[in-house]
């Protein structure tokens, strides 16, 4: 049997099959120097942000300071687009996570 990948030998020449720490992957950091972290955290701020402003917006329409309709749909519907948006993605994350927990090793 042959081994493409040279992996066989390389374990034997270190002394057994010792695991070796994770390295970050080339694209872990886009071009900006922001991780996948930072940016998630940023968009889960940005969301509640939304939600705030939409309930701030519902509050104003309620207690009689603003009469503009309008503007409390549009501000409501972007903080639901937003919610629905980062539920998305926290499900394929979760999705992915379940992929790389069925990997056997």
């Amino acid at each position: 049997m042959t081994d493409p990948l040279g992996l066989i030998g390389s374990q034997a020449a270190q002394g057994g099959g010792g695991i070796k720490p994770v390295q970050p992957a080339p694209g872990a950091v886009n071009a900006q120097g922001e991780s996948f972290k930072d940016l998630l955290m940023q968009n889960l701020q940005k969301v509640n942000s939304l939600q705030n402003d939409a309930t701030k917006a519902i509050e104003d329409l309620n207690t009689g300071k603003r009469d503009d309709l309008e503007t409390v749909l549009m501000a409501t519907q972007k903080a639901d687009t937003a919610f629905r948006m980062l539920q998305q993605v926290r499900n394929k994350l979760m999705d992915a996570y379940s992929e790389l927990q069925q990997i056997r090793v």
